[in-house]
């Protein structure tokens, strides 16, 4: 394989949740006679960090509680239904897990939290593959801050343009570029308008990704 390690994302990237994060959202906004549809809601704030979603709302709609107890709540909201109700995984997410893990080692990087993120990998049994876990819990500054890379990068003990970056918005991607990580961005159906010309590849799914890591093999 062409790199040392490669590093994922979570939300959109291995796991389809966007449903979930906008059904836990929605949740919170209707008590105050607030709604959006699933489209608008994802295509606005996919990849966007919960807190900064939390911001925008509360402007624009001028609600009462403080940014940080909207994420709080939306938050709570999320990890009780994903406890029962885990996110699909998107296509070939568990393949190209398990076979990079036998190649090099693999991290997640992600803006969820452990208690979000953790439970739905170990669901699937996908957890022990990862030899580091950074998530919103261990930085001070989440994506699109470079932060969250830069941790990831230290715990592998590698240097930037040692390791790929697998992200499907432009805030992952933001953050893995400063980070001077090889960024390839697989767009889902509500990232797929987003900016990606800075991206060093595009791909339709994980299986093109996997091919194209192991083609130098």
């Amino acid at each position: 394989m062409r790199y040392q390690a490669v590093l994922f994302d979570f939300d959109g990237t291995l796991v389809d949740s966007e449903a979930l994060h906008y059904q836990s959202w929605m949740t919170v906004l209707t008590q105050d006679n607030i709604h959006y549809t699933e489209l608008e809601f994802c295509d606005e704030f996919s990849g966007v960090p919960t807190l900064k979603a939390a911001q925008t709302l509360k402007l624009r709609h001028q609600l009462q509680p403080s940014p940080q107890a909207l994420c709080d709540h939306k938050n709570r909201i999320f990890v009780a239904r994903a406890a029962t109700v885990f996110p699909k995984l998107m296509p070939y997410a568990k393949q190209i897990l398990e076979l990079t893990a036998k190649r090099v080692p693999i991290a997640l990087v992600t803006g969820s939290s452990k208690a979000e993120a953790l439970p739905v990998l170990d669901h699937y049994q996908l957890l022990g593959l990862f030899s580091v876990i950074i998530c919103k819990d261990d930085v001070t500054q989440p994506k699109p801050h470079p932060e969250p890379y830069n941790k990831a990068l230290s715990a592998l003990n590698i240097a930037p343009h040692q390791a790929v970056a697998i992200e499907d918005t432009y805030t992952g991607l933001t953050s893995a570029k400063e980070a001077g990580v090889t960024a390839v961005v697989v767009p889902n159906v509500h990232s797929s308008k987003q900016d990606f010309i800075h991206a060093d590849h595009l791909f339709t799914d994980l299986e093109a990704v996997f091919k194209w890591l192991s083609a130098s093999e």
